[in-house]
């Protein structure tokens, strides 16, 4: 099970990387371009390829945080793996709801 979430979060790291990369540019893009709130949704509405992306980071996220922490809480706490295993797969679920809900909420804002 440590082998597999250990190459689990490298995965998603593989995957997040570009992504993080990705969104500093639109950011700073935005930033220097001076595109308004309207604008920015507007962009995120005209095509598929934005939310695919943006989804695809909430996913890597919601799986590379939990499996970083749940590491960090088993060896730098006593909380036992019976109470960690089980927070880190609700912070999972939590924190996929979370993005694809912000997600849906861009592409469906104008609608």
């Amino acid at each position: 099970m440590e082998a597999r979430l250990f190459a689990l979060q490298r995965l998603s790291a593989i995957v997040m990387a570009p992504l993080v990369l990705f969104h500093l540019v639109m950011i700073f893009y935005a930033v220097r371009g001076g595109l308004t709130a309207a604008e920015i949704v507007a962009r995120m509405q005209a095509g598929w390829w934005m939310p695919a992306l943006y989804g695809l980071f909430a996913v890597a996220a919601a799986v590379h945080a939990p499996i970083g922490l749940r590491r960090i809480l088993r060896e730098w706490t006593v909380l036992p793996a019976h109470v960690v295993d089980p927070a880190m797969v609700a912070l999972a679920l939590l924190l996929l709801a979370l993005g694809l809900r912000a997600v849906a909420a861009l592409v469906g804002a104008g609608a």
